[in-house]
């Protein structure tokens, strides 16, 4: 493969999930996280910042439904990203009022995360990033850390805030997917050489993050779930596919050519907005949604 790069306003479009329950789903999605209904039957859910299209979560309920095993490929988390530190903050607020447990928190120098899991249990960051004049780059690479976050700063953000809750602000959005795979050099050769991703960071042991346009990452990949781990059974809750989000039909054209030439099967499709689209899977299976924005 040659040194093709993903055009830099490449950002990822929507994540979706397989579940148990839809109504317990949406409990936590529209309810506590705030994103707003799209549309829904008895057993699919899209829901986005503000109620319109585009998408940024499909939830898709499977009766027979079983957690994902351990060890296992697949989702690691989705992350939600608010526009702004104030913005998080009132997330954050909303969820510790009813009660919901967080797992961890963390300053990644480039940005603040909170992590948490849905009834489910898919993993979900809560993040907001830091600016961008801020981040520290070396030959290509984005410094970024697991530093401790300093929680009762983030809250002081919205000590005095009386708004009404209405939900996320409108400008929230999938900013990243982190994803279990089987072998980082692997996952490199189909997200770097034939996606066209920038490698962005490399030293976090067990893990490879990719970007396009300089953003620190949008794309996470480790193997912590084990070297060679396989992929969780049709009926486990957790990733269905993510999407990708280019801006041109050209791009979209030369993206095909790749994958066919590195002998990947796709399919044409058509978003519910009716962009161009092709939907294809990573090494370990994951589902893979590039999209025309």
């Amino acid at each position: 493969m040659d040194t093709f790069r993903l055009p830099a306003m490449t950002q990822i479009g929507h994540a979706h999930l397989q579940l148990a329950d839809l109504d317990r789903a949406l409990k936590f999605y529209q309810e506590l996280a705030g994103f707003k209904t799209i549309s829904r039957d008895h057993e699919k859910a899209m829901l986005s910042a503000t109620g319109q299209l585009p998408a940024h979560i499909l939830l898709t309920a499977r009766p027979d439904a079983k957690p994902k095993p351990p060890h296992t490929t697949g989702l690691f988390h989705i992350a939600i990203r608010f526009p702004n530190r104030r913005e998080l903050a009132r997330g954050f607020r909303r969820l510790i009022e009813h009660g919901r447990p967080f797992q961890g928190f963390a300053d990644h120098i480039v940005s603040e995360a909170l992590y948490l899991a849905d009834p489910d249990g898919n993993g979900v960051e809560l993040y907001t990033d830091q600016p961008r004049e801020q981040w520290r780059w070396r030959n290509g690479v984005v410094e970024m850390a697991t530093d401790p976050l300093d929680v009762d700063a983030l809250l002081r953000e919205v000590e005095n805030d009386t708004m009404i809750w209405n939900g996320v602000h409108p400008a929230t959005d999938i900013g990243h997917v982190h994803l279990h795979v089987s072998d980082l050099p692997k996952a490199e050769a189909f997200y770097h050489g034939v996606l066209g991703f920038d490698v962005t960071q490399r030293s976090y042991p067990g893990a490879l993050f990719v970007s396009a346009g300089g953003y620190h990452h949008h794309i996470g990949l480790n193997i912590w779930a084990g070297k060679g781990a396989p992929p969780p059974p049709p009926k486990a809750v957790g990733l269905r596919a993510f999407s990708i989000a280019i801006p041109d039909v050209a791009t979209l054209e030369i993206l095909k050519t790749r994958i066919q030439s590195a002998g990947i099967s796709f399919e044409n499709r058509r978003t519910a907005t009716n962009q161009a689209a092709i939907f294809t899977r990573d090494q370990d299976g994951n589902g893979v949604e590039i999209i025309v924005i």
